[in-house]
């Protein structure tokens, strides 16, 4: 009785101040409305970057998947990861590149996981109007890139690049792949081993083998077997594809053949290279191969004493540079991008660990006279005072 009395009672009470006091019920509604808004974006802010994604893909009805220049393992991985997420949810994926995929690891991770990458020269190339860059946050590498705004950006690598729609950059990661790993991981994605059937994984989406085998493949191979600039996100990557991975694949693209040119120009590095004090800097002279350069690199700066490197070859008349440090007082990348600022369509960058860089010859539009070239016996003394902190 007391209590149905009270709400009989209280309901025209209610009625009585609302018309008494609609200031307060508009405060009061505003208030409401802040709080339902705020509980709603807090619930955004807490979903995982990897169902962002995923919803944000399955908008689409096709996308690129564009990897940067003559494309490395971690790039490949990443986008076959992605492509792999995209086909799950009925997207149509093309993976393009520009430039070439030479080094032969390269070539293996292409051949041996049979993936389908589509090469474009020319920004009118492109698949699709969604791009999705990998690995890399500018579009660069063919004519028109500088015009690309792309839909989402995906990468590891430092830069000022962003997507429309969605931008994931960590720079704290050691392989981009570590970050395709989590997306599938934060849709509750379960690695396919290679002898299981993608339905007996369960789930709405899966991580097939190759997808798995290539993005364990990315991590490695970016963080030199989890032993250089590896974060605790990328063992953690690796051990969850390592489920679905296809050991027999994964040895051989990680054994492949050497390219004769790629050891005779480690032999030209190792025997020509000079030093000065832990540093060490050689000219291959020209060569074909230019990924045999960092290969170069990787070498020389296993030598014992040495403890940074810088390895620089021609081709076709531009000037490659590649190098690496395991000397904490030497930034690998500001090192080349400090030499090159200051030399005539140069251009360096890079991490503290690895670095590298062209100069591409100034032709004169007349043809009358030949390409000028850069000094490449001054360009190694700059190298040698960059890495001495002269700069």
């Amino acid at each position: 009785m007391w209590v149905s009395g009270a709400i009989s009672g209280g309901i025209p009470e209610a009625e009585a101040f609302v018309r008494a006091n609609p200031e307060w019920v508009a405060v009061a509604g505003f208030v409401a409305v802040i709080a339902i808004a705020g509980a709603y974006a807090l619930v955004r802010a807490r979903r995982s970057a990897g169902v962002k994604f995923r919803r944000l893909l399955a908008k689409k009805s096709e996308i690129v998947v564009l990897m940067h220049p003559n494309p490395d393992p971690d790039a490949m991985a990443s986008a076959v990861g992605i492509a792999s997420l995209a086909d799950q949810l009925d997207v149509d994926a093309t993976i393009q590149y520009s430039g070439q995929i030479r080094h032969q690891e390269n070539r293996a991770f292409r051949t041996v996981l049979e993936l389908e990458l589509d090469r474009l020269d020319h920004v009118s190339d492109l698949a699709a109007e969604s791009v999705v860059l990998v690995d890399h946050n500018e579009a660069r590498g063919f004519a028109g890139a500088d015009g690309v705004l792309p839909t989402a950006v995906i990468d590891h690598h430092p830069g000022d690049g962003a997507g429309e729609e969605f931008t994931d950059v960590r720079t704290d990661y050691g392989a981009t792949a570590s970050v395709v790993a989590e997306y599938f991981d934060d849709n509750g994605a379960a690695p396919v081993p290679p002898d299981k059937h993608a339905s007996e994984a369960g789930g709405d989406l899966v991580v097939p083998t190759r997808a798995a085998t290539g993005v364990l493949y990315g991590i490695l191979a970016d963080t030199k077997h989890l032993t250089v600039g590896a974060s605790e996100a990328d063992f953690a990557a690796a051990a969850y594809v390592y489920p679905g991975v296809d050991q027999d694949q994964l040895d051989r693209v990680a054994n492949p053949a050497v390219d004769a040119e790629v050891l005779e120009v480690k032999a030209r590095a190792i025997a020509g290279r000079r030093i000065e004090g832990s540093f060490a800097v050689a000219d291959v002279g020209g060569i074909n191969n230019v990924d045999a350069i960092p290969q170069a690199a990787d070498e020389l700066i296993q030598l014992e004493g040495v403890t940074a490197v810088v390895v620089i070859g021609e081709r076709n008349g531009e000037v490659h540079l590649s190098g690496r440090s395991r000397d904490d007082r030497v930034h690998m990348g500001n090192a080349i991008d400090s030499v090159l600022s200051d030399v005539t369509n140069g251009n360096g960058g890079g991490h503290s660990r690895m670095g590298g860089g062209t100069v591409t010859p100034e032709i004169d539009p007349t043809g009358d006279e030949d390409p000028e070239t850069v000094d490449r016996d001054e360009l190694c003394d700059e190298l040698f005072r960059a890495m001495a902190g002269d700069v």
